[in-house]
């Protein structure tokens, strides 16, 4: 087996733009759907698609053990690809099944002892949130969550004065919240981070693939995300960045024998690389087809995706605003390709399932999932555009809309 050329999809980037006739050809949903549910699930290439589908038919052919032992360089270019795409080296990433399990086993090897303080930021997701008292529960730490600014985002200045009232063991905080437009300033968190010795662990889960995002320029210790979502792999993927340096003093919270070496009756030896968060059993296929979303991605080039993504966005944004009855709710200085909002008279759910059968998919948010954000509303329709939708497809959505909002 060999990677997937690149030079057809290098093709597709048009000097600092995407050619979006031709990403759109290769990619099979644009036909069917005008999908705008890229916060929940892109819609895969037909690169990663094929590479995923070869495998699993290689493993009908030949055996699941005996296909991994010959796609081993296609298993190993995941590492160099997710890499190159968030800056790392290739010894700090880890192939995990989802961003929630990536993101647990870097908070779940933190060694927290009674009297850390962790903080967080209003708008963190709820899988995160439970973790938080889980673990408050269990070994005497407090959680406590900094304000916004007046922008909406976390208030650097309210970071700053926590940090510097000491015993502060982690700041773990989203880049991208899942219900709200904003975009964290991730790399000023970072800053404050470094120069105080404290652990930053990212949640970048809405921001890989839609963001440029480099662990290097950000200054994070630890960073998972998914592979579903903006990155437009495979469901049942994700990835764990860990830096280098820090990997010795994280064990993580459970071991097997790819992450650790038995030594002894007694005794085990942990790997020295990110692998030590992996587990010997693992999705090949999604492994190969995530590794081969990352290198599309980054073929294309993130700066271009990040441009279309926010431009897109943010024409959506202006169009619902402009609509009687419509209430958009984004937040942030800096925003995304992420788009909720509300109509006057109708449920979220009505409106997603309405759409749908209009051939426009959405999601709905649901408050019980940003209980920490007083400013989230019970439900909103959620809009993410990615850079293979296009205008014409906004505009079905927008018409759409305006048609079912109340006339005045």
């Amino acid at each position: 087996m060999t990677a997937p050329e690149t030079g057809e999809i290098m093709a597709m980037a048009a000097g600092d733009g995407i050619d979006i006739e031709k990403v759109r050809l290769d990619t099979p949903g644009c036909a069917s759907v005008a999908h705008l549910n890229n916060a929940g699930a892109a819609l895969p290439p037909a690169p990663v698609l094929d590479a995923v589908t070869e495998h699993l038919r290689l493993e009908a052919r030949t055996g699941g053990y005996e296909a991994n032992d010959l796609a081993r360089e296609l298993t190993e270019g995941f590492y160099d690809a997710v890499a190159g795409l968030v800056g790392a080296h290739r010894d700090e990433i880890a192939y995990v099944e989802n961003a929630t399990r990536a993101w647990d086993m870097a908070f779940y090897a933190v060694p927290f002892a009674a009297g850390d303080r962790i903080l967080t930021t209003t708008s963190e997701y709820a899988s995160n949130a439970i973790a938080f008292h889980q673990v408050a529960k269990a070994r005497g730490v407090s959680v406590e969550v900094l304000p916004d600014d007046g922008d909406g985002q976390l208030s650097l200045d309210a970071l700053a004065a926590e940090l510097a009232r000491g015993r502060v063991r982690l700041v773990a905080i989203n880049h991208v919240p899942t219900h709200n437009g904003l975009v964290n300033p991730a790399a000023e968190v970072g800053r404050l981070c470094r120069e105080t010795g404290v652990l930053f662990l990212l949640d970048a889960c809405q921001s890989v693939g839609q963001l440029a995002v480099d662990v290097g320029e950000i200054g994070c210790d630890m960073l998972s995300t998914t592979g579903r979502k903006f990155l437009r792999g495979p469901r049942g993927t994700g990835f764990l960045y860990v830096r280098r340096d820090l990997l010795r003093e994280l064990e993580p919270p459970f071991l097997d024998l790819h992450s650790a070496v038995w030594t002894a009756p007694d005794r085990y030896e942990i790997r020295d690389d990110a692998r030590r968060f992996e587990t010997w059993e693992r999705y090949v296929a999604g492994q190969i087809g995530l590794g081969v979303a990352a290198g599309y991605a980054a073929a294309l080039g993130v700066r271009a995706i990040e441009e279309r993504v926010t431009g897109l966005a943010a024409r959506l944004r202006e169009e619902l605003a402009a609509t009687p009855g419509v209430t958009v709710l984004d937040r942030g200085a800096r925003r995304c390709g992420i788009v909720t909002f509300t109509v006057a008279g109708r449920e979220s759910a009505e409106m997603k399932g309405v759409l749908r059968e209009r051939g426009i998919n959405v999601s709905v948010t649901d408050h019980t999932h940003q209980r920490l954000d007083p400013n989230a509303v019970p439900a909103a329709v959620r809009a993410s555009a990615h850079y293979y939708n296009t205008d014409e497809e906004l505009g079905l959505l927008v018409s759409a809309v305006r048609e079912l909002a109340p006339r005045r």
